[in-house]
């Protein structure tokens, strides 16, 4: 069958299902089955339980639920209420005031619950209503939740990242580590934006809050030093080579937890309702990795990959002008998807194709995550979007709206990394070997 048509005809049978509403699960093991079976002429069941048994064994998503876990201790815990009180004071004074307690909470946050859902849920929770008290401008408010919180996307430790590692066989603490410093760069441009707006927009007059003393600073950031503890030891271990990304996992886990025994929240209703929410969440992207990789088997089967990555070959496109078409699909795709169901649906045609241009299979997994955290803020089905909606009781045009300037921003930093790849190749290549690995 003309490759173009049998694209045609599986995408279509694809969007027909999802549209019926279909899981994305089912619906990429459906697709993978109707091509494998209709189309390549094999037995699909045999296969695709061999690829589920294969996709689900990997010792490399052992550190999936591990980091999930951790993220769900520290959302039952008292962290964001610590964090707002250690940030406000260092805050208040610069252009933006207590808006940058929105941007450098989100970062903190993200840093050790690896989702952006988690990450707005626990930090706006918090900081909305204070926000509002001091008369800060709504919109501002939104906009400063809705791009910073996909910051839990970018800085590891990352679920998606795990995802993109275990899909493409890349190391997992690699990608991670390339995260660090395209996620702060992108996190001082929120900032930016915040101080440039705080000092050009008319009618911005917010409480001013009273000034404190550096001893007062000091002493309201010691409530940062356990955050940062556990960043540091999460990442510094796979940093220096101490551990693996299971294995600093597994260190970031009993971290949260003696955080949390120290904070005086971890009982055991807390205990079971992290630990099933972790189970829920793992489930449910485990199905969708084992349902990539029968997708995967299946366009290995019908050579749709290599025949692509030749017709893209032949057009003669640069490394450039391929990741422009990429960034369209993923901004296409983000309106229909979330994050992980994209690089889940599209990485085995999309990977022959960046590997055969050259491009490092590290630098564009950082390049992949920033699109998919565009898109964590693209109607209609930006998650980001959907939980400011509820939790704003704003119209999801108007949060859509107020979070135009973060995409804009986000779409810029596309293009910085593109210029410097240096900022997400450099760290990993200066990661040391795991000891005794």
């Amino acid at each position: 069958m003309d490759p173009i048509l049998t694209v045609t005809l599986l995408l279509g049978l694809m969007f027909l299902l999802l549209a019926a509403g279909v899981w994305i699960a089912p619906v990429l093991m459906a697709v993978a089955a109707v091509a494998i079976d209709v189309i390549a002429g094999r037995p699909a069941g045999s296969s695709i339980a061999t690829t589920a048994w294969s996709a689900s064994s990997s010792w490399m998503l052992t550190a999936l639920p591990m980091f999930i876990w951790m993220g769900d201790i520290l959302f039952h815990s008292r962290l964001s209420e610590d964090m707002f009180k250690g940030l406000s004071p260092l805050m208040r004074r610069w252009p933006g005031g207590l808006l940058h307690t929105n941007v450098m909470g989100c970062t903190l946050f993200g840093s050790v619950s690896g989702s952006s859902v988690a990450t707005l849920t626990t930090v706006g929770k918090m900081t909305i209503p204070e926000l509002r008290k001091r008369g800060y401008p709504e919109h501002l408010i939104v906009s400063t939740l809705a791009g910073p919180a996909t910051l839990g996307l970018m800085i590891p430790p990352s679920i998606i990242m795990i995802v993109y590692g275990a899909l493409t066989n890349e190391s997992i603490a690699k990608i991670n580590i390339a995260g660090i410093l395209p996620g702060l760069v992108l996190a001082a441009m929120f900032s930016l934006y915040v101080a440039f707006k705080a000092l050009t927009m008319p009618g911005y007059n917010p409480v001013t809050e009273a000034e404190v003393s550096w001893k007062e600073k000091l002493h309201a950031s010691r409530k940062l030093i356990p955050v940062v503890m556990l960043l540091s030891l999460v990442i510094g271990s796979m940093m220096f080579g101490f551990a693996t990304a299971t294995e600093a996992a597994a260190v970031g886990v009993l971290g949260a937890l003696l955080l949390a025994f120290a904070q005086g929240t971890l009982n055991k209703d807390m205990f079971i309702a992290s630990l099933m929410s972790a189970t829920r969440s793992s489930v449910m992207i485990s199905l969708i990795l084992v349902a990539a990789g029968s997708l995967s088997l299946a366009m290995g089967y019908l050579r749709l990959p290599e025949m692509l990555a030749s017709w893209v070959d032949g057009l003669q496109l640069t490394p450039f002008w391929l990741l422009m078409g990429l960034l369209a699909l993923y901004t296409i795709l983000g309106h229909f998807l979330d994050g992980i169901s994209c690089v889940a649906l599209t990485i085995s045609i999309v990977e022959p194709m960046v590997r055969h241009a050259g491009i490092d299979m590290i630098w564009f997994g950082i390049f992949m995550v920033l699109v998919v955290e565009m898109a964590q803020i693209t109607p209609p089905v930006g998650f980001n979007l959907t939980v400011l909606q509820s939790m704003t009781g704003h119209d999801m045009f108007k949060v859509g709206w107020w979070s135009v300037p973060m995409h804009v921003i986000m779409l810029a930093m596309v293009f910085i990394l593109i210029a410097v790849p240096g900022l997400a190749t450099w760290l990993p290549s200066l990661m040391m070997p795991v000891r005794g690995a």
